[in-house]
């Protein structure tokens, strides 16, 4: 066992079986100087399967039970950041440039339809409905929806609740909270997204490495701030499979870290911050 094996508490071979694991289901990629994040996201996991260790653990993800399991070590590695409006000059490129010509189709009896890939829980999907009903208050008289996705059940589970605590004037303007947000009752600064919210949004767990139920075209899609954890190879793969399904002149938004290498290579042009449309 190496010296950074015992310092990290998980041997080098179930580290790389861990790693290979969950490449093969998420896409994550673990390096090396991840050992310490996976030994504390996963020690207690371990305990409550009751696993005396590692090489035991992976023995079980490879079982027939471990199917499971799977999901939740991408719960435990993934970091659930966000919040509404969050990189706002996006929802200020939807509002002035990309809804504009979706609500003109949507009242001549078009689809449109906006996919939320790697939602989380639910903040970015309610963010988009927001500044959707602020431009076309009747949006929900419409064949439009917004399609919210991610791999972490948990957070999907959040974001149909729609229940949020602590929103305030840093997140969300009080004018926007009154306007569609309730207080939930015996729970001091709750606040529950109102119906004609959860309307527009459709949540679902998808793998995004995995066969898509999302059917195009999509008009835009926001991924961002999800192909960090991913290699280029599967960046590469992820950036030519949202260009597919988007429609002619869709959006592709992606995260402030994040780019597009050789984005004519899938048949998009960059279009403004981290901001591309398929061509």
């Amino acid at each position: 066992m190496s010296l950074n094996a015992r310092a990290s508490g998980i041997d080098d071979t179930s580290f790389k079986q861990l790693a290979a694991i969950v490449y093969s289901e998420s896409g994550i990629v673990l390096s090396d100087n991840k050992r310490n994040l996976l030994v504390s996201r996963l020690s207690r996991r371990l305990r409550e399967l009751k696993i005396g260790g590692f090489p035991e653990y992976c023995q079980y993800l490879k079982s027939s039970s471990g199917g499971e399991e799977l999901r939740n070590i991408t719960s435990l590695l993934t970091t659930n950041v966000t919040r509404f409006f969050r990189e706002n000059h996006h929802f200020e490129a939807l509002k002035t440039e990309i809804l504009p010509p979706l609500m003109s189709r949507a009242r001549s009896g078009g689809q449109v339809r906006i996919w939320s890939a790697g939602c989380s829980t639910g903040e970015e999907p309610y963010s988009i409905a927001i500044q959707l009903l602020e431009c076309m208050p009747d949006a929900g008289r419409h064949d439009i929806k917004i399609i919210a996705t991610d791999i972490d059940p948990n957070v999907i589970k959040t974001g149909r609740a729609g229940v949020y605590q602590g929103l305030d004037d840093k997140q969300m303007e009080k004018r926007l909270r009154d306007r569609y947000f309730v207080a939930v009752p015996d729970r001091p600064r709750a606040l529950q997204a109102k119906d004609e919210l959860k309307k527009l949004i459709s949540f679902d767990e998808v793998n995004l490495l995995r066969p898509w139920p999302v059917k195009g075209p999509i008009d835009v899609i926001f991924c961002r701030n999800v192909v960090i954890y991913f290699d280029a190879q599967t960046q590469s793969k992820l950036w030519g499979r949202f260009s597919e399904i988007l429609s002619k002149d869709g959006f592709l938004i992606i995260g402030h870290s994040e780019r597009v290498g050789t984005p004519e290579s899938v048949g998009l042009v960059h279009s403004g911050i981290t901001k591309y449309r398929r061509v």
